[in-house]
């Protein structure tokens, strides 16, 4: 994954974080899961907040 596979990131996070608002995370936060996720492959340096929070919006939709 990259970061612009923000869809798969988002069902990625709504399995291992079930317990988790993502309104309540942190960007700096919701980062370091995202390049901790099993399969992610992308340089730090790639990510900005724009698409941190388009990370966080569909992770928003995805659970529910």
């Amino acid at each position: 994954m990259k970061w612009t596979d923000v869809r798969d990131i988002a069902i990625e996070l709504v399995e291992s974080k079930p317990d988790v608002d993502p309104l309540t995370v942190r960007f700096t936060d919701l980062q370091e899961w995202v390049m901790a996720l099993p399969g992610f492959e992308d340089e730090q340096e790639r990510c900005n907040e724009k698409i941190l929070e388009a990370i966080q919006m569909m992770w928003i939709d995805e659970r529910d």
